[in-house]
């Protein structure tokens, strides 16, 4: 699933050829996963903002168009459209182009919301912070991971400590810090070793131009470069770039994880 690098970097390639379009009509499949898309037509597009893993267009009569990628979703501008049975929506432009929406495996969301209205998408509106704000400190997730008793990792993934992270980089953000992935408490000093893991994981995600593994695609159909870099995530059997040791993987709260035994002690 794309995470928040990946989004990221759809929406900088978004954003610039969104800006100031107008909508002059919509389609979408059938299915109220996607079907909201057609209530944006007729609305201008004032800019592309993402919002943890969603990407948030706001819309010039004070709505929102919100999409979730989910495991498969690619979105893209395009001059003379491929509308092939995978296309769940699409949106004419104004300029003849055409914003299309791909999801091949329908796990994707399309919601046209009142601005900043979210009570009706539970995940969007319960939110942590995004980690590059000045809310997010390492007090502010250690008071957060301290207010459960599930596993930090299993935590992380809620997306109520810090917005945006998946397994990738969680893995790579716990295998950095050193934090056993499976411990159920956090010191104070290991919480400000994940913040700064986190922040850096992700930052250079975005830099990287998130991680192509499998599915995932930018805006302009291209591939990431970040798998490349990776130090744990999906390395499990391989020796630990740090100290050698074989790294781990086993599935915990139904996810793969991999963590150094060595590094990352319980």
């Amino acid at each position: 699933m794309p995470e928040l690098p990946e989004v990221e970097t759809i929406r900088r390639q978004l954003d610039p050829v969104l800006r100031r379009r107008a909508i002059a009509s919509a389609d979408a499949h059938p299915s109220a996963k996607f079907a909201e898309a057609t209530h944006a037509a007729g609305a201008g597009i004032d800019g592309v903002r993402r919002r943890g893993k969603y990407l948030i267009l706001d819309l010039d009569d004070d709505r929102e168009l919100i999409v979730h990628l989910g495991m498969t979703g690619q979105l893209s501008v395009q001059a003379d459209p491929d509308l092939d049975d995978y296309v769940r929506a699409w949106w004419k432009l104004d300029d003849d182009s055409t914003l299309v929406f791909r999801d091949v495996r329908r796990f994707g969301r399309i919601r046209v919301v009142e601005a900043g209205d979210y009570a009706s998408i539970a995940t969007l509106h319960q939110l942590g912070p995004e980690p590059f704000d000045p809310e997010f400190t390492p007090e502010h997730l250690h008071r957060a991971l301290k207010a459960s008793s599930r596993r930090i990792k299993t935590q992380l993934l809620s997306q109520r400590p810090v917005a945006g992270i998946g397994n990738i980089y969680a893995d790579e953000a716990l295998w950095r810090s050193r934090v056993y992935p499976a411990a159920r408490t956090l010191t104070r000093p290991a919480a400000e070793r994940l913040h700064e893991a986190i922040v850096d994981v992700l930052r250079a995600g975005i830099e990287n131009g998130g991680t192509t593994l499998r599915d995932y695609r930018n805006a302009e159909g291209g591939q990431g470069s970040n798998q490349f870099y990776l130090e744990c995530y999906g390395r499990g059997g391989e020796p630990c770039e740090r100290c050698g040791e074989i790294l781990r993987s086993r599935i915990w709260d139904a996810r793969t994880t991999t963590w150094c035994p060595s590094c990352q002690r319980r």
